[in-house]
């Protein structure tokens, strides 16, 4: 049992991240589905409002509990936030161009490529919150 705790503390930022990534993708991917499927609307949109709902999340989470964000006045929150939207809308363009490609060049059906396009979305998050968005 100690070596599990002491693999968590070692790796407890990463472990966060993807368990909170996981929640993430849900969440996307629930929202994606619920609008693409049950209201019908275009998947692109469907993917921009997914998007926007997934972002709202991640924050909130990453801020939280996966970098523990120390930032409290508000310009600093400010600034993290920008950061964070920023970063993610970056990595927003990728899943859009990648989900047009897919669907619309190869034929994939949207709802596997947006699976796809999670696992890419969720590895250039990370580098970009360790990097740039959340620094120690």
């Amino acid at each position: 049992m100690n070596s599990l705790l002491n693999i968590y503390n070692k790796y407890k930022e990463v472990i966060l991240y993807l368990f909170f990534g996981v929640l993430t993708t849900v969440v996307s991917f629930g929202s994606y589905y619920v609008c693409s499927e049950v209201l019908h609307i275009y998947y692109l949109i469907s993917n921009v409002i997914s998007w926007v709902f997934a972002v709202a999340f991640a924050y909130i989470t990453n801020r939280i509990w996966v970098f523990e964000s120390k930032s409290s006045d508000f310009k600093s929150i400010l600034k993290e936030v920008f950061a964070f939207v920023n970063c993610r809308l970056l990595s927003g363009i990728i899943d859009m161009v990648v989900m047009f490609l897919l669907v619309e060049a190869l034929f994939i059906n949207d709802l596997y490529a947006k699976l796809f396009t999670q696992v890419i979305v969720v590895v250039l998050n990370y580098v970009f919150s360790k990097l740039i968005i959340f620094k120690k």
